[in-house]
């Protein structure tokens, strides 16, 4: 079995300080929902130049926590909260608005791509017609001759 030992530390004064944590446990850290928002958008920023995993690694986050931040953040958990207040789990409501929002961005991504695609294919098009008459006006020009 083992024992433990509580460590304490006697300064000059005489006055014996003991730490907030003595057994030795880390402590869980708990974020509120202003540095919940902060961490997701510094996040999102370190993404775009491709430091998503280095800006988790020197903050000590998880990209679960990312993850389950940003489910809360679409639902609209975060919204009017105060800063010690704690956010809990979305309602049906809530969840299910988060679940049209993400739908909603999946199909304009979609819509996005769809016009893109159609923008170069007119473009292919209007190519191939010019290749095609500029090929027919030098047939016509070789039979002249």
């Amino acid at each position: 079995m083992s024992s433990l030992v509580a460590v304490s530390a006697v300064a000059d004064d005489g006055v014996v300080s003991v730490p907030s944590n003595p057994v030795g446990r880390a402590r869980r850290r708990s974020f509120t929902p202003a540095q919940k928002l902060k961490y997701l958008s510094e996040y999102e920023v370190a993404c775009e130049t491709g430091q998503g995993n280095a800006y988790l690694r020197g903050e000590g986050l998880y990209s679960s926590l990312i993850s389950e931040w940003r489910r809360q953040r679409d639902a609209g958990l975060f919204d009017g909260k105060s800063p010690g207040e704690p956010v809990g789990r979305p309602s049906r409501e809530q969840a299910e608005l988060a679940r049209v929002k993400a739908q909603l961005r999946r199909a304009e991504k979609e819509r996005d791509t769809a016009e893109a695609a159609l923008e170069i294919m007119g473009k292919l098009h209007a190519l191939l017609e010019q290749i095609s008459e500029s090929a027919d006006t030098d047939d016509q020009r070789g039979k002249r001759s």
